[in-house]
């Protein structure tokens, strides 16, 4: 039975590949930094069901800036894949507090690179990167060669780590690896993103609960896609030999504007009556059109983006009104 280790595993992504794991056979260890709030996060449900919690799922409190204690726990653990996926996750956020950011992402996985590097047998090492990496990139779409131009902290210390996995790939020959991810959402994704937001909005204004929806630039493009298949994708990229970089990506862009379109027809309502802009909302480094080429994953891995957009608002929106009603 392999064992797989997870930090950020209460999170959108954590949540959904400790299900993956657990439905493959694994036994799975995550690494838990609020064990007061495990009830009501994305695996609460688990803690519930005596045949896996503590039997095949273990939950460790810990800390990235207590490496003793990390080297504990992973040691004791043995995992034979690591899915590192905790840090800091907003780009704006990083623009007050760039410390904070690079501490949390850039120096917890050289911590976790140094334990593992000292273990007698190494698991293999995926990060979750992103695609503010590339920052604002002087072609789109980008793929694995395109150079890394960052524009904030949190692209900054995301950068940091991909590269760490690069170094420690090459100088120690470790198997490790970045997944470079774009965009991806479900209803499990916090509403200080953009897409539950509107979600979250569209829902009540059709309950009649808001009146409207406050947002920035309706201009900004992104590549979003539906995260339980990034999820497997990251999956998928450590039991590929040897294990590699890839960027996980619809290779399709959109506007803001599209997005809340999609999410406000999806509840039989015109956006432009209920959007207002929100100068105040604008962040101040707008990335340029974020767009991946998903094509080298496509091809050694056989992954692919299955829910378009469209779909993907239709879900989150159902999901709100389900919630609310």
């Amino acid at each position: 039975m392999p064992v797989a280790f997870i930090t950020g595993i209460t999170g959108q992504d954590g949540s959904y590949l400790c299900e993956l794991l657990l439905e493959q056979g694994y036994t799975v260890h995550g690494l838990v930094h609020r064990p007061d709030m495990l009830a009501r996060s994305n695996i609460g449900y688990l803690l519930k069901d005596e045949a896996i919690y503590n039997k095949r799922l273990f939950l460790h409190n810990g800390a990235f800036e207590d490496a003793t204690h990390l080297r504990r726990i992973i040691s004791k653990a043995r995992p034979d894949e690591f899915y590192h996926l905790a840090g800091q996750s907003s780009p704006r956020l990083s623009l007050e507090l760039p410390e904070t950011t690079v501490d949390s992402i850039g120096m917890a996985t050289l911590r976790l690179l140094e334990i593992i590097r000292d273990m007698d047998h190494a698991p293999k090492f995926l990060y979750a990167s992103s695609a503010e990496v590339f920052g604002s990139p002087s072609h789109s779409p980008q793929d694995e060669t395109t150079p890394l131009r960052p524009t904030t902290p949190y692209g900054a210390a995301k950068g940091l780590s991909q590269e760490l996995c690069r170094i420690y790939r090459t100088a120690y020959q470790l198997p490790t690896c970045a997944a470079i991810l774009y965009n991806h959402e479900s209803p499990r994704r916090s509403p200080t993103f953009v897409t539950m937001k509107v979600a979250q909005a569209v829902a009540q204004i059709k309950l009649g609960q808001e009146r409207e929806l406050s947002l920035g630039s309706l201009a900004g493009k992104r590549d979003w896609g539906w995260a339980p298949d990034y999820v497997k994708g990251m999956w998928m990229m450590l039991q590929s030999e040897p294990v590699d970089d890839f960027i996980l990506a619809t290779g399709v862009i959109h506007t803001v504007e599209e997005l809340v379109a999609a999410a406000f027809s999806s509840a039989d309502l015109n956006w432009r009556d209920y959007v207002r802009y929100d100068p105040g909302l604008v962040t101040a480094v707008e990335p340029y059109a974020p767009c991946g080429n998903p094509s080298k994953a496509r091809r050694l891995l056989g992954w692919k983006n299955t829910v378009p957009m469209e779909e993907m608002m239709d879900r989150l929106v159902a999901y709100c009104l389900k919630q609310l009603k």
